[in-house]
């Protein structure tokens, strides 16, 4: 019996059989539905070709066979399709190739409004970087919090935004009780849908007391009342549909809301908290809001290797690794202060395994052909390479950190973030960005 994680060798088994003849057919678009179940969509022209016309009849045969539940009756397992709607299928940003057929692409029809498979350009504004985790509890919500009170310290005027929405706490990181704001997040995605943003907007952000040198602004996931907010989260990842019926993700409201305060606060850089693990709110923060860089947390643990394999696979499998994997970047984090030189070695060794299995080209390391490119396992300046945060206790509470960071000594906080937070200077510090 065929189950879905057979499904694409099997089709691939079926369209090798077919390989010497498929090109008689163009291009052609599998469709795999929200129940998993496969169509073919290609050219209305094929009907005019009886030759076409039997390779496909064998194709789908094979299909309808070798899928058994996972595939349409043969005489509804075709969709034909004009040759410009299908060109814009075809190079769809959701479709990718079927390994080793160019002709053949497919389509992940979901549920969900998130895609991991492909991201969005880097955005032409300040730098913009994701601070993710495939499992929570690593502190990455702590050292984004340390991150931005040291590039703040340095001068820069530093955006904050917790996306974390499901398990909101940021702003208790950065901000007292009496400063936080009227309004977060939630609140905008919630009002928008009813083009009532401009009603939260200028009371979303709060500046933090902790900076000195530059600026500290804080968009929290809610307000100092957060109100309904269950109710709230019900709504914020609704589609908004115009007058005319076309809707707009609700990624990309997040998107234009990140759009629109960046250009009324004029930060030097975004620091963006997103959600753990492999859902739609999750690939929205590393995919769709133009994050130059993708801080991915990690412990030296089988959860996070396992957990990585999984998207990496995806992103290969999908074809968007090429672009994906020149943003992201390894964050070591919880490293024990006993033996803390043995586990960073071996968590770059696991790192480097995983990466060079998955995201690497097959190439000698350090060498660099056309865009391929591949990394020693030792390179510091490795994607792999993890930056190293120490594990402290007195960092490790994270509704402390507020008033920890207001009376901590700047070498405290060197020497637990200070890899992560070199790192981040040299990419945005003051002469970067003028």
């Amino acid at each position: 019996m065929t189950t879905f994680d057979q499904i694409l060798p099997k089709l691939d088994g079926v369209f090798e059989q077919h390989r010497h003849r498929l090109a008689r057919l163009g291009s052609i678009v599998v469709n795999r539905d929200l129940n998993s179940r496969i169509r073919l969509i290609v050219s209305e022209v094929v009907l005019a070709d009886l030759e076409a016309e039997g390779v496909l009849r064998g194709v789908v045969a094979g299909l309808v066979e070798a899928l058994g539940p996972h595939a349409w009756p043969q005489e509804r397992s075709v969709l034909f399709a004009s040759e410009a709607e299908l060109a814009s299928i075809f190079y769809s940003r959701d479709s990718f190739e079927l390994e080793g057929f160019d002709t053949v692409r497919v389509i992940d029809r979901l549920a969900t409004e998130g895609s991991w498979a492909r991201i969005e350009p880097i955005s032409p504004g300040v730098p913009r970087i994701v601070f993710y985790s495939i499992k929570g509890g690593v502190g990455r919500s702590t050292a984004m919090a340390a991150s931005a009170w040291s590039l703040a310290q340095a001068g820069l005027r530093v955006m904050v935004l917790d996306l974390d929405l499901e398990s909101p706490g940021l702003s208790s990181a950065l901000l007292p009780t009496e400063r936080r704001p009227q309004y977060g997040i939630a609140d905008w995605l919630v009002e928008d849908l009813v083009d009532n943003g401009d009603a939260v907007f200028e009371e979303m952000v709060a500046t933090s007391t902790l900076s000195h040198d530059g600026e500290i602004y804080v968009i929290p996931a809610h307000g100092r009342d957060p109100g309904e907010y269950v109710a709230k989260l019900g709504r914020v990842w609704m589609p908004k549909v115009d007058a005319q019926g076309d809707q707009e993700g609700w990624s990309r409201r997040l998107a234009r809301l990140i759009d629109a305060l960046e250009a009324r606060w004029q930060p030097d850089v975004i620091l963006i908290d997103s959600r753990a693990g492999i859902d739609e709110v999750a690939s929205s923060c590393v995919t769709d809001l133009g994050g130059a860089l993708v801080l991915l947390f990690a412990i030296d643990g089988e959860q996070t290797w396992s957990g990585y394999r999984i998207l990496f696979q995806y992103w290969r499998r999908a074809g968007g690794v090429g672009e994906i994997r020149e943003r992201l970047q390894l964050v070591g984090a919880m490293i024990p202060e006993l033996g803390a030189t043995e586990y960073h070695e071996g968590l770059c060794e696991q790192a480097a395994d995983l990466f060079a299995n998955e995201l690497y080209d097959a190439i000698p390391p350090g060498e660099v052909i056309g865009e391929r490119f591949n990394f020693d396992a030792t390179d510091p300046g490795a994607p792999h390479y993890p930056w190293g945060i120490r594990w402290n206790r007195g960092f490790a509470v994270l509704h402390s950190l507020h008033s920890r960071l207001e009376a901590v000594d700047p070498t405290e906080v060197k020497m637990v973030f200070g890899d992560l937070l070199d790192n981040l200077h040299n990419l945005v510090g003051p002469e970067e960005i003028r």
